[in-house]
């Protein structure tokens, strides 16, 4: 498990594997949030179904935090509760603010468990197993890649919970009426949020200045830029009146 041409591998493929999924996701909707339906198969309430799917890689992490002599490594400690934070947030605060009474099908749920619990091995693999022992030295977080990515990491944290806070602004209890979030970076963007990740992860990879954290960079842009299109056509059929299509862009504000 620990080998590194087993991780090189692992790396390389799981590349190869964010392209392919960022070309099919134009053409197939993951079934869950405002693109779920029946097709997928059995479903189970969004809440336990985010808590399920998030918390394998929070639990992944620690252990291969725990089994690696290089646990006490203090520069890689940090790498690792920033990773830990995002994720704690994600299995066990955000589902349970959740409004509603959404579903999220079985096999959405498994496929990103399996993905979780990749991420988990290359990013704690590189961290605690196969980047050089002498790779972070005692400069590192002084150093200009770790404070930008660092800097992008808190930033995109950021952007990422006040724009699931918008999102779940627009509803009062009970309402069941669609609207079209115009708040904090949803000015410039219809997916605001998934902005915020992606910066996020971009942050994270800078700030360990890896492959690895390239890679996850790599799979979060693949996983969500064919989703903000998606949702953007569906804003404009929905709200032609009030979506500035001139000013407002999918998920990079200015860009696209």
């Amino acid at each position: 498990m620990f080998s590194v041409q087993t991780f090189n591998i692992v790396l390389v493929s799981m590349a190869v594997l964010a392209v392919v999924v960022f070309v099919a996701l134009f053409f197939v909707d993951a079934g869950y949030g405002k693109f779920y339906r029946p097709g997928w198969g059995p479903a189970i309430d969004n809440r336990l179904g985010w808590m399920l799917m998030e918390a394998p890689v929070f639990v992944a992490m620690l252990l291969l935090w725990w089994l690696s002599d290089r646990r006490t490594d203090g520069i890689r400690l940090v790498f690792m509760l920033l990773f830990q934070l995002h994720y704690f947030h994600r299995a066990f605060v955000f589902p349970w603010l959740m409004r509603g009474r959404g579903r999220m099908p079985l096999s959405i749920i498994a496929m990103a468990v399996l993905f979780n619990t990749v991420n988990a091995y290359m990013q704690g693999g590189w961290i605690f197993y196969f980047s050089p022992a002498d790779y972070y030295g005692p400069g590192w977080l002084t150093g200009a890649p770790f404070l930008a990515g660092t800097a992008l990491f808190l930033f995109g944290m950021g952007v990422n919970i006040q724009s699931d806070c918008i999102i779940r602004d627009l509803r009062k209890p009970g309402d069941t009426a669609h609207y079209l979030p115009r708040r904090g970076l949803f000015r410039w963007v219809t997916s605001a949020n998934y902005f915020g990740e992606w910066v996020e992860w971009t942050g994270f990879a800078i700030l360990t200045w890896s492959l690895s954290g390239a890679v996850f960079a790599l799979w979060t842009f693949a996983n969500l830029t064919p989703r903000a299109a998606r949702i953007y056509n569906r804003y404009r059929q929905e709200f032609p009146d009030q979506l500035d299509t001139g000013r407002t862009k999918r998920m990079i504000p200015f860009i696209f």
